[in-house]
């Protein structure tokens, strides 16, 4: 096993402990489970057990007639169910994950967009942007950007949080490049940084998808010298 599997391991046992104290602190208080699993959903999603985790805490929040849920319980349920979904289509079961993605509809429909319940951002556009983030997991780039291109027409996509954008804009480089199309890859990576300068400089998955992109043979001099300026490459 190399040094650098090692560290990588080590990183993902660390924030796997630090999630799961987190979570275990706010065991008995349903709302606070859930705010502590929304939170930590990346974190989360890397591991095996996170799909049983996010269910427990989102039915634990859910109401027992999505009827009668408030906007707050509707959120933190759905967010849980969202991320329960993308954890399935990384393990390649597309069929969790569209039935999660579901259920999750249907409680954002009745949250409605432009909100921000217990900083989830909930609602129909954030569903509609973890289908397309589902699609890539599963290898499907170009349904992935067909969706990404309808979404970001509607006007709930403007009221979502610079960094909430961002994620799903790093999100879709990689359905590009999984299409081939290192040029739009590029561009999507350059706006993250314009709108959110600090998602692509800091987080370690979006500087991943740069460096991914600038290491193409038909990467545009814009994002190699980019990635050459954050010392990527």
């Amino acid at each position: 096993m190399t040094a650098a599997l090692l560290v990588k391991l080590d990183e993902a046992s660390l924030a796997w402990l630090a999630a799961d104290r987190a979570m275990s602190a706010a065991i008995g208080d349903p709302v606070l489970l859930a705010c502590a699993a929304v939170q930590l959903g990346q974190v989360l999603r890397a591991s095996a057990r996170a799909k049983s985790v996010m269910l427990s805490a989102a039915y634990r929040i859910a109401p027992a007639d999505p009827n009668d849920g408030t906007p707050q319980e509707l959120s933190l349920c759905g967010s849980l169910l969202v991320q329960a979904a993308l954890t399935a289509a990384r393990a390649g079961n597309d069929r969790d994950a569209v039935g999660l993605l579901n259920e999750a509809t249907e409680m954002a429909v009745r949250v409605g967009d432009g909100h921000d319940h217990h900083h989830t951002a909930f609602g129909p556009v954030a569903v509609d942007l973890a289908r397309v983030a589902a699609a890539i997991e599963l290898g499907d780039g170009k349904r992935a950007v067909t969706q990404h291109e309808k979404v970001v027409e509607r006007e709930g996509w403007r009221w979502l949080p610079l960094e909430h954008r961002a994620a799903h804009l790093v999100d879709v480089a990689r359905a590009y490049l999984q299409l081939g199309d290192v040029i739009t890859a590029a561009r999507s990576l350059l706006l993250v940084d314009n709108i959110a300068p600090s998602e692509i400089r800091h987080r370690p998955a979006a500087r991943r998808v740069v460096t991914e992109v600038a290491q193409r043979a038909d990467a545009p001099t814009t994002i190699t010298d980019f990635a050459i300026g954050l010392g990527l490459v």
